[in-house]
């Protein structure tokens, strides 16, 4: 039986270590081998083990076959641009989810990759890319459409690495543009 080699990437060693601590603690007895594979997993940020192993097969399914990227439609690209002023920055939230999720992409955009941030450096972050003030329902949309990760208890938060899709990337090719102008 081959065995497909799954790595597993902590970005903070001592929160993984904590919340695995804090799952064999709540254990009434040794974990079996599913139990700890599902500790560990979610130690890292997963659901469960399969969660984990869907996640990193997806991955490399993405890596080794570079998927063709659809049309860009320029016209939508160039109507999302009006949610944002001159200097880049959002200045109202878009009522249809099909809009918003391209602005959320900026916003990822303007967050360092592969850099733990504090929920309050967050919060100044997203203040400073947007105009309308409420700084919990653009972070809770990151959130929720899986573009940042954030520990159990909310201190520390992470930009998730991948690629926007192609009228988000277009879009914030064009607030760039516009901003260094």
């Amino acid at each position: 039986m081959s065995r497909t080699v799954l790595p597993l990437y902590a970005g903070d060693i001592s929160a993984f270590a904590r919340s695995l601590n804090h799952q064999i603690a709540e254990s009434e007895r040794t974990p079996t081998h599913l139990e700890l594979l599902n500790m560990l997993a979610r130690s890292a940020g997963f659901r469960n083990f399969q969660h984990f192993r869907a996640q990193a097969e997806a991955r490399d399914r993405i890596e080794s076959h570079e998927l063709p990227q659809p049309a860009v439609d320029y016209v939508e690209v160039q109507r999302m641009s009006r949610f944002f002023d001159a200097k880049g920055l959002l200045i109202r939230w878009p009522g249809k989810q099909s809009q918003r999720i391209p602005c959320l992409w900026v916003l990822w955009s303007r967050i360092p990759a592969r850099k733990v941030l504090s929920e309050h450096e967050l919060n100044q972050l997203l203040k400073a890319n947007h105009q309308f003030g409420d700084v919990a329902l653009m972070r809770r949309e990151l959130y929720d459409n899986r573009m940042v990760s954030r520990t159990a208890d909310c201190r520390e938060y992470r930009r998730i690495e991948r690629r926007p899709p192609s009228e988000a990337a277009a879009l914030i090719h064009h607030l760039e543009l516009r901003r260094s102008a």
